[in-house]
């Protein structure tokens, strides 16, 4: 086998299908695919082992998240390569084989490609790490456009690469398109089973990089239809990571200051919480202005202050743990 594709699933049996009817349009004799399940108690094994019974799935037992089930099928794939991909993507052009067969003549360790939306329009696929996680400071209710303002006016690097055309170098990668080389995991490590869900990527690949470089394929381009699993997981609304209010948003936050810990140290962990502490009082005055101009079009309502507030705290009761930086799995579904 010359990859490894690993899937993660939960409860989501037909978007592992349609991902898997995707990669099988394409020579496939020398792929081996590893289904990890995270205990979604459905058919979706049953439905796997008729359609495509070459397939290797595993059962985890329970909801152990990415970093957890993804660690479960590197242990057990057999190729020099392996390729975290999520289930929510769909594989377009030979995607898979064109990228490795790029991936393989280079002397990256690993590899990302072009995502896209739905609509055909780029979606962010590779990032620059900013100095002590500033960037999770742009999320931040109002606060955050206020901080976006500042860096623009002095011309300070986005943290992401809207889109990438031809190679690019970056320092992580989106963990719904993630190819790396068995040789660097065997010196940087496995994810970190910290993490249940969000940011796990980013610390994994800041250990990758001290093993060589990593890089997004413009060229070679997968669709992803960004936050589709995890919604239903979470029972959440939207794109991308900017609502903090919710339960996902909880795991959000969770996972990236576990990731400046981790990553940057302390102090910067200290920092930035400050910072989302500060954002309580500019959130509330922020949306009673907007009120008093947008009324019910506002950007947000009250009850998005409310569960900011709350997930705040929550993550207050945490940060001992985090501090501390001792094993302990940062679930909040």
């Amino acid at each position: 086998m010359k990859i490894s594709i690993i899937l993660v699933n939960y409860k989501t049996p037909q978007l592992t299908i349609n991902c898997l009817n995707s990669i099988y349009q394409y020579d496939s004799k020398d792929i081996e695919i590893i289904i990890v399940d995270n205990f979604s108690q459905d058919n979706t094994e049953q439905i796997v082992n008729e359609k495509f019974p070459s397939v290797k799935f595993i059962q985890m037992g329970y909801n152990a998240g990415f970093a957890r089930a993804n660690n479960a099928g590197i242990r057990l794939s057999e190729s020099e390569v392996v390729l975290l991909l999520n289930t929510d993507t769909i594989i377009l052009n030979d995607a898979i084989n064109n990228c490795l067969n790029d991936f393989l003549k280079s002397d990256y360790i690993a590899c990302g490609v072009q995502l896209l939306n739905e609509d055909g329009s780029p979606q962010i696929s590779g990032n620059y790490a900013m100095k002590g996680g500033l960037n999770y400071l742009l999320p931040l209710p109002y606060y955050g456009v206020f901080l976006k303002s500042i860096a623009d006016l002095f011309k300070i690097k986005k943290p992401n690469l809207p889109e990438a055309f031809g190679t690019i170098e970056v320092d992580w990668i989106n963990g719904a398109f993630l190819m790396v080389k068995k040789s660097a995991i065997k010196n940087a490590g496995l994810l970190d089973e910290d993490f249940f869900l969000y940011a796990e990527e980013a610390e994994w690949c800041s250990r990758l990089k001290k093993q060589g470089k990593l890089c997004i394929y413009g060229y070679h381009k997968v669709l992803h239809l960004q936050g589709l699993s995890a919604n239903e997981a979470f029972l959440s609304t939207g794109k991308g990571y900017f609502n903090l209010s919710d339960k996902k948003g909880l795991q959000i936050m969770l996972s990236n200051f576990v990731r400046i810990r981790k990553e940057f140290g302390v102090l910067w962990l200290i920092f930035i919480f400050v910072n989302y502490l500060i954002g309580i009082p500019v959130f509330i005055t922020g949306l009673i202005i907007e009120k008093l101009f947008k009324g019910k079009k506002a950007t947000y309502q009250f009850r998005h202050w409310i569960g900011y507030c709350k997930n705040i705290f929550k993550v207050l009761n945490l940060l001992p743990n985090i501090i501390g930086n001792k094993p302990y799995f940062y679930k909040s579904l």
